[in-house]
């Protein structure tokens, strides 16, 4: 016989989720942690390596990613003054989470297109063109 779950069960199951997809949700989060990953530290970088994302969008992602640790905001004491943005220790515990999710992309994309599908030919993380 199967077992049934309470509701408490379900929301302990529901809560961890849910406090994860409020730190890393939403279209541009994810793709801004890996790029950062790639190496690109600057403001430009960031959003040249992200199509369609709007420096509006991106400052207001960059500052949420750093209230919640996942991202060090440097201030270069340089003329003209430079920022860089880092990504912290913390921001390693999610290595696991994008890869996994970046395997389920690509498993799901062949199961739905078929074993045919074509490489992305976008940009890179760097914003220049994949080969």
């Amino acid at each position: 016989m199967e077992k049934q779950h309470n509701h408490k069960d379900c929301m302990q199951a529901l809560r961890p989720v849910q406090d994860t997809l409020d730190v890393i949700n939403g279209k541009w989060k994810l793709q801004i942690i890996i790029s950062l990953n790639a190496g690109n530290k600057r403001f430009t970088e960031i959003e040249r390596s992200i199509p369609k994302l709007t420096s509006k969008v991106l400052a207001k992602e960059l500052k949420e990613l750093e209230q919640n640790g996942l991202l060090e905001r440097v201030v270069k004491d340089t003329y003209p003054v430079s920022i860089e943005y880092l990504p912290t220790e913390y921001t390693k515990t999610l290595h696991p989470v994008v890869e996994s999710l970046g395997n389920w992309g690509k498993n799901h994309r062949q199961h739905i297109f078929g074993a045919t599908v074509e490489k992305d030919k976008g940009t890179d993380c760097n914003g220049e063109k994949a080969k």
